[in-house]
């Protein structure tokens, strides 16, 4: 039996009731759309406002390179810029993942967030690589620095990468899109650590290892972090099921329930980053026990005990039910 075979006169009875729920809750409701859309629209804001400081500085970089004749300055300015290209995907990824679902995307359009944040982690990987490479080159031919305005640049640069960081470091903890952007920003600034620690001692000691020994060891850092950090947007990418629940869980809460007597077919995964979805076949102990009902029982106790409120469960008859179907897929 499919879970809509409800008759004309229990849809007409749950209109009704989600009728007066919504009567009586459309003031909250505005107003925590009104609370959310201010808070989307300051958060935006926070974003661009990072962008146009960090492009800012890319143009004083470049600038400052050319008149010391630094090409080390004129590829941090490089690298800066990447930064900002990065705060570009955030930001546009944030404004397309509030679109509402249509015809072409029927979940919406939340992942939008979760691609932008595979490309920055990928592009950080990548700039990590390339660091190591520079690092291990310069270990066996360390390069001076050319005078006290490349530290001085990277003062400014260290300063500028905190607040931009400090301005996205609230998004960043509930969105692996603004984390990514967030990453990229700490990695820019590690990098002006780097030249004002390498330079000034390399300026004053000659202590030329320095410089690639300390780039070695962000480079590292940065594989460490986005190494960690892209493992979990490709799983949510690949339709991966939660951390927790899990599907063992899950599916011994749902043959719990009475009336219940196995199930199969389940899929568990991640709509977005922080909302679970469950389908499942669910076979009817043949004690006559009510579908209607038990699947209302499964839905509330997979709401209350996992939080789990995108659930769809297609209830069979013992006479009906799918023959050797497995637990998990098709």
């Amino acid at each position: 039996m499919s879970q809509d075979a409800a008759g004309p006169e229990v849809k007409a009875g749950a209109h009704e009731h989600d009728h007066d729920h919504h009567a009586g809750s459309t003031g909250a409701a505005h107003g925590h759309h009104h609370h959310h859309h201010h808070a989307a629209d300051l958060g935006d804001r926070r974003v661009a406002w990072a962008v146009v400081v960090n492009v800012a500085l890319t143009v004083v970089q470049i600038v400052a390179g050319v008149l010391s004749g630094s090409l080390a300055l004129i590829a941090d300015a490089v690298h800066n810029l990447s930064d900002a290209l990065s705060l570009v995907i955030a930001f546009w990824a944030r404004k397309i993942a509030r679109r509402p679902a249509d015809e072409a995307m029927t979940f919406g359009y939340g992942r939008a967030e979760v691609v932008a944040a595979l490309v920055n982690y990928t592009t950080l990987i990548v700039i990590a690589i390339m660091l190591a490479y520079q690092g291990v080159e310069r270990l066996f031919s360390p390069q001076d620095v050319e005078g006290w305005i490349v530290v001085v640049v990277a003062v400014v640069a260290l300063v500028i990468d905190t607040i931009t960081a400090l301005m996205i470091l609230g998004l960043s903890k509930d969105s692996v899109n603004m984390r990514a952007a967030f990453l990229h920003n700490i990695a820019d600034a590690l990098g002006s650590v780097a030249v004002i620690v390498a330079g000034t001692l390399i300026l004053l000691y000659d202590w030329r290892l320095i410089d690639p020994i300390v780039t070695l060891g962000i480079s590292a850092y940065i594989l460490w972090h986005a190494g960690r950090e892209v493992g979990p947007v490709i799983r949510l990418l690949m339709l991966g099921s939660p951390d927790s629940p899990t599907v063992s869980e899950v599916a011994e809460e749902i043959r719990g329930v009475a009336g219940v007597d196995s199930l199969h077919h389940l899929h568990l995964w991640r709509m977005q980053e922080k909302e679970a979805a469950l389908e499942a076949h669910v076979v009817l102990a043949a004690d006559g026990s009510d579908p209607l009902a038990v699947r209302a029982e499964i839905k509330a106790r997979l709401s209350s005990v996992f939080a789990l409120t995108h659930v769809t469960i297609e209830v069979e008859s013992p006479e009906e039910a799918c023959q050797g179907a497995p637990l998990i897929g098709h």
